[in-house]
């Protein structure tokens, strides 16, 4: 076994690299995605290894850019599509409901949309408002998507692989605040697990808490902060949030009978009502207290100087313990 410590940028600029040696169809393009590498150069020298007709810098348009990418999906290629920030896909988002996500049920299979649209997200790092936003929840709620979000290194190489190479259009959302964050060894010889599957990241006995994308981070250090005072969470790594895999989610719960969940998003109609709502459903009975969420305030994201009061923080997920553990 042969490994190297990558980031997360380095470890997707990889997984990017090898889904085009793999298959010539694929392609990338994305305002800035080829001189300069992306703005947080996740596509640093690819355009000069693999040329400008397939890695492309595209006008500032997202409509167009998500547009131009369904006449070439429909054509047999895999277009890899980059919003340069979160806030700036709504210009796309009526390409992405009414045509990507709908084309292939609309002709009952025979147009497949095998696209990949990356979605830096998330705040912490002192952007403004649509730099640090967290659109997950109105994608999910799309049906003919697919919605994941890496969280590490060694998930973010194999998992923007196993999406570039999905039948179906995949949201591919990218935790901004980790790309540069912490370094994992990643064996690009392993093999990878199932693209849409929860996975438990730490076990725990007392309390089952859910994160994806850049909250998994905090959850973990909250996680170490609880034990050492006689708590022990476990926490779990949802990765996909469109389709959800309940099953390490429901069995954790009927063991520890308590739940958080967490996201980045504001509360208010969040993936955590989803998660909430099928955790009652099906693990009612093993409750020993209701489902507790945590995430941002429902208000506009804020000025960068008081982001970090408004993102939920190791602080706030072990207050949300202590009152599960209340109960």
């Amino acid at each position: 076994m042969s490994t190297t410590k990558v980031t997360l940028a380095k470890a997707l600029n990889m997984g990017l690299r090898k889904a085009m040696e793999d298959d010539p169809k694929v392609l990338l393009m994305g305002e800035d995605v080829g001189k300069l590498g992306g703005v947080f150069r996740i596509t640093d020298g690819l355009q000069k290894d693999f040329g400008e007709d397939r890695v492309i810098d595209s006008p500032l348009a997202e409509s167009g850019i998500v547009g131009t990418a369904v006449g070439m999906a429909l054509r047999g290629y895999r277009p890899v599509v980059e919003i340069q920030f979160d806030g700036f896909v709504y210009p796309a988002y009526d390409q992405i409901v009414c045509q990507v996500a709908k084309m292939s049920f609309r002709s009952q299979g025979r147009l497949p949309m095998p696209m990949v649209i990356r979605i830096p997200f998330g705040g912490g790092i002192g952007a403004v408002e649509h730099h640090s936003e967290s659109p997950e929840a109105q994608f999910a709620h799309t049906p003919g998507l697919k919605v994941v979000s890496c969280s590490n290194p060694v998930d973010g190489y194999w998992m923007i692989q196993q999406a570039i190479a999905s039948d179906d259009p995949v949201i591919f959302l990218e935790p901004k605040r980790q790309y540069h964050a912490d370094k994992a060894d990643l064996d690009v010889t392993a093999t990878p697990g199932p693209l849409f599957a929860s996975r438990v990241v730490r076990h725990g006995g007392d309390v089952t808490v859910l994160a994806y994308g850049p909250m998994v981070k905090t959850c973990l250090r909250a996680a170490e902060a609880a034990a050492g005072e006689g708590k022990s969470l476990e926490v779990i790594d949802l990765r996909s949030v469109s389709p959800l895999d309940m099953g390490p989610v429901l069995e954790s719960v009927r063991r520890t009978g308590r739940a958080v969940v967490t996201h980045e998003a504001h509360v208010n109609l969040g993936l955590g009502a989803e998660l909430a709502a099928r955790i009652t459903e099906q693990c009612f009975y093993s409750l020993e207290a209701p489902v507790l969420r945590v995430g941002g305030f429902d208000t506009p994201y804020p000025p960068s100087r008081i982001e970090e009061e408004w993102l939920p923080d190791l602080d706030r997920v072990l207050d949300a313990v202590d009152r599960v553990l209340e109960f």
